[in-house]
């Protein structure tokens, strides 16, 4: 779900020589749905092109994105799901699954916005304009919002009281937004919407980061809960929906929760209380001077429950594979080696002293660092 800066993506295009491509091998299928999946080169949407792509239940895949992939079984087509022509390229298919999002920490934002919402304004305006008939649109349980008076769990209908503060989540919410409008303006196309919580396995967030810190901060008072979604679940649960084994609005992700005591003691990272305030102002100006790509937002998602049911895709039969124990370990794995503070990734170096000196350091040396940047700004 992650797409690199419009530069990169051009540069790309310029290096495909072909604009589309054929299956090099796949058998005939007379049963099941054509599912279209933008963003299929790369993390989530090239995990489920290829786990459709081998599906006896699935007829054919066509797969979209600005450069060719490597599921040699699906059709290619390369463009820009914000190019009109998009539609040419869905025509045929009974389903699609839209997972071309930009929510890179280190995208500027108003690009980020600008791909985001035109890009999924024109996959539904083109699906509705060629028949196709379900459109399936990827989230995050973050549209919920993270407050201290959410319910555990939430239920997957209750209101989303999530702000634009935190990275992407505004153009989720105004995805969902979309989403909804679609199928008044076009009648017959039907819009299903997944949430997954913490999405774990290759993924780069401001949350998974929050593991790459020598110490894992906690705001005074704040009572974190932890749920996880491993991908290989994500691309299930996408599945389902892909078959139309379940429509509507739905999360996905391991059942229950991890209080943030379970989570220190699984990690064996130490954690580093500081009261609210002192935690959201330094994240707030850390963030306003350029030094973190995490906005005060995001913090909020690690002080506030935000865990959500899963009961719909319950109800049809689906169980996650992992747990969120088992996610949280392979996390741990994933992110080894990685350094990070305040949502900063550091040299070698860096988070050598930082891990050695502990917290008192480390809080000492963002404040150094917003002093030098201050510094700097006034000598300009």
């Amino acid at each position: 779900m992650s797409s690199p800066d419009p530069q990169v993506r051009a540069a790309r295009n310029l290096s495909d020589p072909s604009p589309e491509s054929k299956p090099t091998k796949n058998s005939p299928r007379s049963r099941g749905p054509v599912v279209a999946v933008t963003g299929a080169a790369t993390g989530v949407g090239e995990l489920l092109t290829a786990h459709l792509a081998a599906s006896e239940d699935i007829k054919q895949v066509i797969a979209i994105d600005e450069r060719r992939g490597d599921v040699s079984e699906a059709t290619w087509h390369i463009l820009d799901v914000r190019d009109p022509a998009i539609a040419e390229k869905l025509r045929g298919a009974d389903v699609v699954v839209h997972l071309a999002l930009d929510l890179d920490l280190e995208t500027d934002p108003a690009a980020r916005t600008a791909y985001n919402v035109r890009g999924t304004q024109t996959v539904l305006t083109a699906a509705a304009a060629v028949g196709v008939h379900r459109v399936v649109l990827c989230t995050s349980a973050m549209v919920y919002g993270a407050l201290p008076d959410n319910d555990l769990p939430l239920s997957e209908d209750a209101e989303l009281r999530a702000t634009a503060e935190a990275t992407g989540v505004g153009d989720l919410l105004e995805i969902e937004r979309l989403g909804r409008r679609a199928p008044r303006a076009h009648p017959g196309l039907n819009v299903t919407v997944v949430r997954p919580a913490v999405l774990v396995g290759g993924t780069d967030t401001a949350l998974t980061r929050y593991f790459e810190s020598p110490r894992l901060l906690v705001v005074a008072g704040s009572r974190p809960a932890w749920q996880f979604c491993h991908v290989d679940d994500l691309v299930s649960a996408l599945e389902y929906a892909a078959l139309e084994k379940i429509d509507g609005e739905f999360a996905v992700g391991c059942d229950g929760w991890l209080e943030q005591e379970e989570v220190e003691e699984l990690s064996g990272v130490r954690r580093m209380e500081l009261p609210s305030a002192v935690a959201l102002g330094a994240a707030a100006r850390l963030h306003r001077i350029g030094l973190t790509p995490s906005p005060a937002g995001d913090l909020a998602y690690t002080m506030h429950p935000w865990v959500v049911s899963v009961s719909r895709l319950h109800d049809v039969g689906w169980r996650p594979r992992w747990s969120n124990e088992d996610v949280l370990a392979a996390l741990l794995e994933e992110v080894e080696g990685r350094h990070t503070l305040a949502g900063r990734r550091l040299g070698r170096k860096d988070a050598t002293a930082a891990g050695a000196a502990g917290a008192t350091v480390a809080l000492l040396g963002t404040a150094a660092l917003v002093r030098r940047a201050r510094k700097a700004r006034r000598r300009f």
